[in-house]
This record gives C-alpha cells, structure tokens and sequence, in this order.
C-alpha cells in the first residue's frame, strides 16, 4: 500500500486587497497538495521569498504598493531564484502581456476566473509552463487585424498561434485540433517565418506586440 504524502506546492500570493488574499489562501490551504502564503505588497512579497528560500511559485498583484508596472515582476523573478513568477490582474493590456512574458514571467492569471481553474493554472505554471488565458487572445483577435511585417497569416495558423500563447506543447495542440504532430510542427514553423521569429515563445510575443490577438 502506498502511503507517500503529495508533494506539497508552496505557493506565495501577494496582493493589496485583503479579500482577494483571504479568498485565495483560504481555497488553496483547503487542498492537500498546496501551502499558499500571502503579502499585501511587493516589498513584504521579497522578504517572505528571501526568508522561505524561494516558493514552487509567486503570483504578484500588477497593480499593488511597489510594483511599478511589470519592473516589480522583474524583481520578484530575481529574488525568486529561478522558480516561476507571474502576474495577478484584472485587465491587462497586450504590452503587459507581452512584457510579462518576454522578461521570463510564468503568466497571466485574471481575478476574474473561476477559482476552480486556479489550481491547474497553478500546476501548470509551477511546472514550467507559461499560462494565458484564452480569454485574452479571444479578446485581441475580435478588434486586430491579422497581419504583422506584412505577412497574412491564415486561419489555421492563427488557431495555432492562440494555442501556442497558452503554452500548450504540439503534441496537445494537435490533439485538440484533430491534425498530426508533424502538421503542427510545419504550422510553428511558418508562424515563426512569417513573424520573423527565431522560436514559439518569441513569435506569440511579436504577435502580440503586432496586435494579432
């Protein structure tokens, strides 16, 4: 019989809404597998991550006492030690979107999502993924026109830039567009090309600053 206890995820929220952080620490240390902690701005934020010795992940509020837009992101990643970092907001623009993600950052998590997504997002990102959610690209791609150095990018490959934007691997992302690997693959590739991007991460940040979504 096997009795190993789950790894424990220790995960530090810092936000200067006391609701927001009660609700948040309240929902996590209900769960077996997290140990969630909290600060209500980005310089008690830095002493708890020096103090604990970095946490599996930090979520800090953009727009809290410290931050200074994303340059409070920087300092929290710095201080974290290489373990993930991402943003807590309500309505970020595709600068801080881009941003978040160009300086390393683990993601976007909305306050407006349901906290019963909270915990995926929050695996995921802890290990190692890059999380956006959908409802960013879906907002973008409404209001843009899809062209960027002026190469038109097709619907299909649009579908695939979305789903790079959430981090998804291209095995999964042909999964849930019914098309092989190797097609996924050949799509990235032509992404990138027409973008003027060297890899994944930088052609959804160049489609965002371009305004593709």
């Amino acid at each position: 019989m096997n009795t190993s206890k789950p790894e424990i995820l220790r995960v530090l929220i810092a936000d200067d809404h006391a609701m927001i952080l009660e609700m948040f620490e309240q929902f996590l240390s209900g769960l077996p597998d997290f140990e969630a902690q909290t600060a209500p701005d980005l310089d008690s934020a830095l002493a708890q991550i020096d103090n604990a010795g970095g946490f599996d992940l930090v979520l800090v509020d953009l727009d809290m006492p410290g931050m200074n837009g994303v340059a409070g992101l920087a300092k929290a990643i710095e201080r974290n030690g290489g373990k993930p970092v991402g943003i807590i907001t309500s309505n970020p623009t595709p600068h801080v979107v881009s941003e978040t993600l160009a300086m390393g950052g683990a993601g976007i998590v909305l306050k407006t999502e349901s906290l019963n997504n909270l915990t995926n997002e929050i695996r995921f990102m802890a290990n190692g993924g890059r999380y956006v959610p959908v409802e960013l690209i879906d907002r973008q791609r409404v209001s843009k026109p899809r062209e960027s150095n002026g190469a038109s990018l097709s619907e299909r490959e649009m579908t695939v830039l979305a789903l790079l934007a959430e981090g998804k691997p291209n095995r999964e992302i042909g999964t849930d567009l019914g098309l092989a690997e190797a097609t996924v693959k050949m799509h990235v590739k032509s992404i990138c090309s027409k973008l003027g991007a060297n890899n994944r991460t930088q052609a959804v940040i160049v489609a965002r600053d371009h305004g593709l979504f």
